[in-house]
């Protein structure tokens, strides 16, 4: 098993209808093989009784993780109003999936536990329930004071980093929110982030063009010239190494990505489908620019095959290591 952080992980359990219970118990009990260290989970024990037979150890302090781990999930407890069915979420469970995010994040705050890795959750219940936020980096950066301009969302494989400038936005938006400014602060969160989280003391990244070809010096679109090209300029004077704008039909291949620690590409499916094509399994979301470690599994809630023992928890271990492997660098720099 590997070394493990200072402190034990916080787990979310997500939207308790879903299969974040499901994964999180499976990722206990492969924990071995896995490799993972001490974590506790925050949520209702009715959702994982639901769909998983195995021994949940009820503890109160995060500090009791680490003697409850050889004997059962230790689990932090919440009651929703009422259970939740596998695959039929409801407003209660909404509650209590926000409750276990906002403990979550207060113990790594208060130094209670080491990094923050969240379950998948509903936006469409969590937004029926007054939640105000485009997704859970939001929340979190708001809880740890700080701006969501000054978050990134990094896609983290074994082989290749992404880090897409926009996000949510339709692809006939993206050109209306595309800045020099969004792609510097994009550009400087990723860089630092891969010096802090990630321990590269000399990170390079390659910045993606908007346009086929990189725009054709102009010929194919006027963004690289006009946008992009500054940001990388502006970044390049402050010392980091950034190449571009390069074509992003021939930035993923293996001797490309060798070339570079990260990819920052300029709208959400530019970043997210060479991630996901390459690592689908063991790709995580990764919040950069935190004064906390925060990662999750780059999935969903799956309410389509809760409840079928059919949810693959290697994306969620992913997620365990990473963060574990995080809070052990920042210790070390501490």
């Amino acid at each position: 098993m590997s070394a493990a952080p200072p402190r034990p992980l916080a787990i979310s359990l997500g939207d308790p209808a879903g299969i974040g219970p499901e994964v999180i118990a499976k990722c206990w009990d492969s924990r071995g093989d896995f490799g993972l260290p001490p974590f506790v989970a925050i949520g209702d024990p009715r959702s994982v009784v639901a769909v998983w037979d195995g021994p949940i150890e009820l503890i109160d302090d995060p500090r009791q993780a680490d003697s409850a781990f050889d004997v059962g999930l230790p689990l932090i407890q919440l009651n929703a109003a009422h259970p939740d069915i596998p695959g039929h979420p409801s407003v209660a469970g909404a509650h209590c999936s926000l409750d276990s995010l906002e403990i979550a994040v207060g113990l790594a705050r208060s130094g209670s536990a080491s990094a923050v890795v969240t379950g998948p959750v509903a936006k469409e219940q969590l937004y029926s329930i007054g939640f105000q936020h485009p997704g859970q980096t939001e929340f979190v950066a708001e809880r740890c004071g700080v701006a969501a301009s000054n978050v990134v969302m990094m896609l983290a494989g074994p082989t290749l980093r992404t880090v897409p400038v926009t996000t949510h936005l339709r692809l006939s938006d993206v050109t209306q929110h595309l800045t020099s400014a969004l792609i510097e602060s994009r550009g400087r969160a990723a860089l630092r982030g891969l010096q802090r989280n990630f321990g590269i003391p000399e990170p390079r990244l390659a910045v993606s063009g908007l346009n086929p070809h990189a725009g054709e010096g102009g010929q194919l679109g006027s963004e690289e010239v006009e946008i992009i090209e500054p940001a990388i300029a502006a970044l390049a004077a402050e010392g980091w190494r950034v190449t571009g704008p390069h074509p992003a039909d021939t930035m993923f291949h293996e001797c490309a990505r060798a070339r570079y620690d990260a990819a920052l590409c300029m709208y959400h499916d530019q970043a997210l489908i060479p991630i996901k094509a390459l690592h689908f399994q063991d790709a995580v979301n990764v919040t950069l620019g935190l004064p906390i470690v925060r990662t999750a599994p780059d999935h969903g809630t799956a309410f389509d095959i809760a409840g079928q023992d059919r949810g693959d928890p290697r994306p969620m271990a992913a997620a365990l290591r990473l963060a574990a492997h995080q809070a052990l660098l920042r210790a070390d720099a501490a």
